[in-house]
């Protein structure tokens, strides 16, 4: 029988509608929240949750407030953070999904900044599993040396300068990550200039990774052009009581000649990638890893 998929509006704690998708089988063995990344829409991610209902899991996906379909009318003016999306918008996700699909294991999959949040969200000590796709740490002295290129400009250049003239970030006209509300964009440039990424830039957020004792399982691609093997050992080394697994794929050992920053999602990759990598990460098994896979728990130099 095939998932049923229900979209609907979720309700933040602050009152805020959010845009959700549900897809479900007829009796989930556990639930996932796929987290998206700056800038991306949920919509990027519906293969893969049609495909991991497929497998059995209840899965939700949703869009940031000012992001895709729960973008106002107007962003310019509006008025949010990365920390609103952590706290309101994913705290009422994994609220909504865990009334979706009671009893099972509760587990999140983020990319990018999906991923590097899940220690801000209220309600994360229910989470069993959290797997990072293609996330790491955004400070920029440590980006991937295609993107350390282009990003001076970006963080000196453009969102200093067009974002308080606009009320917001213009991204979708420059082809830079999308438009983005102005308190987002303002908080992720702290963050990206500071050497420890959120947890330097924002009181507090070193003891909520610290208190994260969840499995983290961390899955990176050598050939991407957006985190480095630094940025990615660098985030996932504030999770100082969690066990957490870091897994650097290269596109070779996957027979796949590209990966990068986003291609994981792309449903032709659903053998090669996530039926080898994903599924054992949120099933609690072996991958099914080459040998000169990189796999090692996660610690702060």
């Amino acid at each position: 029988m095939e998932p049923r998929i229900e979209e609907r509006q979720v309700q933040a704690s602050d009152g805020v509608a959010i845009a959700a998708r549900f897809v479900t089988p007829t009796k989930p063995t556990a639930a996932v929240l796929i987290a998206p990344a700056m800038g991306v829409p949920q919509r990027f991610y519906a293969p893969l949750a049609q495909w991991l209902a497929g497998q059995g899991m209840a899965v939700a996906t949703f869009d940031y407030r000012g992001m895709g379909a729960s973008r106002p009318t107007r962003l310019s003016g509006f008025s949010t953070t990365i920390m609103d999306w952590a706290r309101y918008d994913a705290a009422a996700m994994l609220e909504a999904l865990e009334r979706h699909a009671p009893g099972v294991p509760l587990h999140w999959v983020g990319h990018s900044l999906g991923g590097q949040i899940p220690p801000l969200v209220p309600g994360h000590e229910r989470l069993e599993r959290i797997v990072t796709v293609a996330c790491g740490s955004g400070y920029w002295r440590e980006n991937a040396p295609a993107l350390k290129r282009r990003v001076w400009l970006f963080w000196f250049g453009a969102v200093p300068l067009l974002t308080p003239l606009l009320g917001y970030f213009p991204g979708k006209r420059l082809n830079m990550v999308g438009d983005l509300p102005r308190g987002v964009v303002e908080q992720w440039r702290r963050w990206c200039l500071d050497p420890e990424y959120m947890v330097g830039a924002e009181p507090g957020v070193r003891e909520r990774f610290a208190a994260v004792r969840s499995h983290v399982v961390s899955l990176s691609f050598s050939d991407d052009d957006f985190m480095s093997a630094r940025n990615t050992e660098s985030l996932h080394g504030f999770y100082a009581n969690a066990p957490c697994t870091l897994l650097r794929i290269r596109p070779e050992e996957a027979g796949l000649a590209r990966i990068g920053h986003f291609g994981f999602f792309r449903a032709e990759h659903e053998q090669a990638l996530w039926q080898r990598y994903l599924l054992p990460a949120l099933q609690d098994a072996e991958p099914e890893t080459a040998a000169t896979m990189e796999a090692r728990t996660a610690t702060r130099p």
